[in-house]
């Protein structure tokens, strides 16, 4: 069978959108209600959001969580979107009510923090229709009582520790569902799939970051393109 040539097609004024590492295309990939996704773009920044090639969002942020937040994410891409929830200093009937809010604002899940207690795992899957998505950031981690109370997805996030977690969890779970941080680069991308991660996590650059580079090449005379 020959290989498929895939047509691709740019616009000149969306050459300075994001890419995701091809690598990443390696994973398995996580099917949501029909939707398969592999790269998930960690930011809340709707410029980033709307200019990013990643199959979905991760939206979680170091503030408690407010549903005009999310709605405002919502409303910016044109990609699915786990929305965080709080379950750190966020905590009890707030945390199921705002992953409520989410559902209903058209979220694909909800991401929950690693403090989140399993009764409030427990009482969050009960309550919603799609995925909770439960932050594991040591091998020490409660996994069996995660899964009991209603985990449908583990996100990863142990740094460097990363795809050793990884296999730890799919040594005992060889069907679970594993979103990972995949690192700094292609090979470190490339050994949390290999440890079984099934969807990599990415972290764009920052948008001080993008706009250094581009005013660089103002400076230089080169056209804008904007």
């Amino acid at each position: 069978m020959k290989a498929q040539f895939i047509p691709e097609f740019n616009g000149y004024l969306r050459k300075h959108m994001l890419m995701v590492p091809d690598v990443i295309r390696e994973s398995s990939g996580i099917r949501i209600f029909g939707k398969r996704i592999k790269s998930i773009v960690f930011t809340t920044d709707v410029a980033i959001i709307r200019n990013v090639n990643a199959d979905a969002v991760i939206a979680v942020y170091p503030f408690t969580p407010q549903p005009v937040i999310t709605q405002a994410i919502m409303d910016a891409a044109d990609i699915p979107v786990f929305a965080g929830v709080g379950g750190g200093t966020t905590m009890g009937r707030r945390v199921t009510n705002l992953a409520l809010h989410a559902e209903h604002q058209g979220a694909i899940g909800v991401v929950v923090n690693a403090p989140t207690t399993n009764e409030s795992i427990r009482k969050i899957s009960q309550t919603i229709d799609i995925p909770v998505v439960v932050t594991v950031v040591s091998e020490h981690d409660d996994i069996e009582g995660r899964l009991q109370a209603g985990a449908s997805i583990f996100n990863v996030s142990v740094a460097a520790r990363t795809p050793y977690v990884v296999d730890k969890i799919r040594e005992k779970h060889p069907n679970v569902a594993i979103i990972a941080t995949g690192g700094p680069n292609e090979q470190s991308i490339r050994d949390t799939i290999n440890a079984g991660a099934n969807a990599i996590t990415w972290t764009p650059p920052a948008n001080g970051e993008l706009f250094r580079g581009l005013m660089q090449k103002y400076r230089a005379g080169e056209p804008r393109g904007d």
